[in-house]
C-alpha cells in the first residue's frame, strides 16, 4: 500500500497539470486502486462551466477506463497557484461518483494542505445516507 505522503505528493504533481483559465483554482487527486495502481487527475475547466471536470472524477474515469473497479483511497489537494490553500473537499458530484465505485465503510478520502498536513475521512462521513448501486437492486 502506498504511503499517505506519497499519495499527497502525486496529487500535488497532478495539480500542476490543471487547466483552469477561468477560475485559476487548481485541484489534483491521486487515487489508489485495490491492486495498488495509482491514477491521478486534475481539474479541467471549460468556458461553458457545466462540462468542467474535477480532479477526483478525472482520476476515477481514467482508472475505470483502464480496467480498475475497486479502490482504497484518494488524496485531494486544491488551491490557487502560489498560495497555501485550505482542505479542499470533493464536491457533491465527485462524492456521488466515489459512492458508485467505493465502499463507504472503508474508502478513505485524504484532504491535504501539505504533505504532512492532512485529514482522513471515510466516504460515509462525507456522504451520509448515500444512494448507491445496492439501492437499485430488486
Amino acid at each position: 500500500m502506498t504511503e499517505v505522503t506519497e499519495l499527497i505528493r502525486l496529487a500535488y504533481e497532478a495539480q500542476k497539470r490543471a487547466y483552469t483559465p477561468y477560475s485559476g483554482f487548481q485541484t489534483g487527486a491521486a487515487l489508489e486502486a485495490a491492486d495498488g495502481r495509482i491514477f491521478t487527475g486534475c481539474n479541467i475547466e471549460n468556458a461553458a462551466y457545466t462540462p468542467t471536470n474535477c480532479a477526483e472524477r478525472t482520476a476515477f474515469f481514467k482508472a475505470v477506463s483502464e480496467g480498475a473497479s475497486s479502490f482504497k483511497r484518494i488524496a485531494v489537494v486544491g488551491n490557487y497557484p502560489g498560495k497555501k490553500g485550505d482542505y479542499c473537499a470533493p464536491c457533491g458530484v465527485c462524492r456521488q461518483v466515489m459512492r458508485e465505485f467505493c465502499d463507504p465503510e472503508s474508502f478513505q478520502v485524504i484532504l491535504a494542505r501539505g504533505p504532512e498536513d492532512y485529514k482522513i475521512f471515510l466516504l460515509k462521513e462525507l456522504l451520509p445516507e448515500s444512494f448507491g448501486p445496492a439501492d437499485l437492486k430488486l
